[in-house]
């Protein structure tokens, strides 16, 4: 199957399919205020980066863009993106940008190993996909990831720390919701990385049963 023809879920290079989102799910997804902020990142560098790569893909921006290393100047433009939301968030909260400074700097990386860049090209040079179509493909890549982030947190963050967070304050975060905690609750081992491991592998699971139900034809193609 052609990365253009690729789901933007079921595709074996969505998050899931492909776990090109693994490593932001593991990192940012402890905490609710992390997944939040990184999820806005995600959009950000996703949304915008496309926009500025297609319109360079136009025949306005050929004239400017080289044939050679464009997957270079697309990493480029995302870590510019990128750097930019980091440099707005550590404006307007410093503490809350500096618990997901890891994170946000991997983002651009996660977009150039998206498959985001081949679709953008690959629907261009069809001549068939206006600018519409390449930004609401990386769009679409973005939100999947951003939703998948924040379900994830919301599990893992009341199973590891009885709380859920939201980014905000001089402490980098707020605590909007209290769980009691007994015996089993919270269970601190899905605090740590391996933690989050269990829990990824869960839901592994569940999309890979659920996509053999579903969506059997991905597989097939």
């Amino acid at each position: 199957m052609s990365i253009k023809e690729q789901h933007s879920f079921w595709g074996s290079l969505s998050p899931l399919g492909g776990l090109s989102g693994a490593g932001l799910l593991i990192m940012s997804s402890a905490r609710l205020s992390w997944a939040v902020t990184t999820a806005l990142g995600i959009f950000w560098v996703y949304g915008l980066t496309s926009f500025a790569f297609s319109f360079l893909l136009s025949e306005t921006g050929r004239k400017f863009l080289p044939k050679l290393g464009r997957i270079h100047i697309f990493t480029c433009m995302a870590s510019f993106f990128g750097s930019v939301y980091l440099l707005l968030f550590w404006i307007l909260c410093p503490y809350a940008a500096y618990e997901v400074l890891v994170p946000l700097l991997l983002i651009p990386l996660f977009c150039s190993g998206s498959g985001t860049f081949e679709r953008i090209v690959s629907l261009s040079d069809s001549h068939t996909a206006d600018v519409f179509d390449l930004i609401s493909d990386a769009v679409s890549q973005a939100a999947i990831l951003a939703v998948l982030l924040i379900v994830f947190s919301i599990i893992r963050e009341p199973l590891s720390y009885c709380s859920l967070s939201f980014p905000g304050t001089s402490q980098g975060m707020v605590v909007i919701m209290y769980f009691k905690a007994g015996s089993l609750f919270p269970m601190e081992i899905f605090a740590a990385s391996a933690g989050a491991l269990l829990l990824l592998g869960y839901f592994i699971c569940l999309y890979q049963y659920s996509k053999s139900v579903f969506f059997p034809g991905e597989d097939e193609k």
